[in-house]
């Protein structure tokens, strides 16, 4: 059953009484309600094209955080034959919100990492809701490193609110964790893709994402803060987070305009959870398409095209 946010109550009472009719006429064989049933589908349609054709940045964080959006559990599982998950940071312990190993994409041997925030209670605990804590991201540089040493490309799935800010992480160095992985972003000589498919929260994120090819879905967000914080910081007031999500440029649309990602991944009418089959597959097409780009390319220049890629960003603004 289909989880509806918000601003969709409207698109849920239609669908709900179009669901309703064809449960009485199960229930009753010589009732047909088709004519009334397919009307309301119209309806429907045409109002979730309204919707979608118009979202504020607010309601794209909304979806982004839909919590039937696919994860990176069901793409590793979808996308990824022979896959090997690897375990630990070899100093502290094992972080449950990074997940990552050994894989192939279409035959191809590659190194998969991502954000993992559950599906239900139990899960969503076990994963600390996608926030990594230090030993996640030392455990993302353990393995970022092996796939240099055995030049495998390396694809990030990112889909965190950000890393977890408890008082042991901060004890165990988070920051230090963060700034390391983005370091070694930089330094690996094989390509390196990274996919935003729900949140890109904060430098969470960026230790992931700071990659050849950058990908987002289209109602996906990536951004320093989320606008609750900034909402909170700015104007010490949460409620403001549609003025704060407005402020923040977080959009893919706009992040592709600025120069912060490299193209945007068409989602499903209604957000990637209400068609997670064709969402994986445009998801797979895409992170194949943007190795395929790098996989010609020699180690120094991956390097310095990554570094020259990072270093420019905001130059645009600054030559307008």
């Amino acid at each position: 059953m289909t989880q509806y946010m918000d601003f969709e109550k409207p698109l849920a009472e239609i669908e709900g009484k179009a669901e309703e009719l064809r449960a009485m006429a199960r229930a009753n064989e010589e009732m047909d309600v088709t004519q009334e049933a397919s009307a309301l589908d119209t309806k429907a349609r045409a109002m979730l094209e309204e919707l979608y054709q118009s979202l504020t940045p607010w309601r794209k964080c909304q979806v982004a955080r839909h919590p039937e959006r696919p994860h990176c559990q069901d793409y590793i599982d979808a996308l990824f034959s022979e896959y090997t998950p690897l375990a630990g940071d070899r100093n502290f312990a094992d972080d449950h919100a990074v997940m990552g190993g050994l894989a192939r994409l279409n035959d191809r041997p590659v190194m998969v990492i991502g954000h993992e925030k559950g599906k239900d209670t139990k899960s969503r605990i076990e994963r600390n809701f996608g926030m990594a804590r230090p030993e996640g991201y030392r455990k993302a540089i353990r393995l970022m490193e092996m796939a240099d040493r055995f030049n495998l490309p390396v694809v990030t799935l990112v889909d965190t609110p950000g890393a977890y800010p408890g008082k042991g992480a901060e004890e165990r160095g988070q920051s230090e964790a963060i700034a390391r992985a983005t370091e070694k972003c930089l330094q690996i000589g094989v390509p390196l893709v990274s996919v935003v498919i729900g949140e890109g929260g904060s430098g969470g994120a960026v230790a992931f994402a700071t990659a050849n090819r950058v990908a987002m879905l289209e109602h996906s967000v990536y951004s320093v803060i989320s606008p609750e914080g900034c909402a909170s910081i700015l104007w010490k007031d949460a409620e403001k987070m549609r003025e704060a999500a407005e402020a923040l440029r977080l959009t893919a649309q706009d992040l592709k305009q600025l120069g912060v990602i490299d193209r945007i991944i068409p989602e499903p009418l209604g957000g990637a959870h209400r068609d997670t089959a064709s969402t994986i597959i445009t998801v797979g097409r895409s992170l194949e398409d943007m190795i395929k780009e790098l996989v010609t390319k020699d180690r120094e220049t991956l390097i310095s095209e990554r570094r020259s890629k990072f270093l420019g960003l905001g130059s645009k603004g600054l030559a307008a």
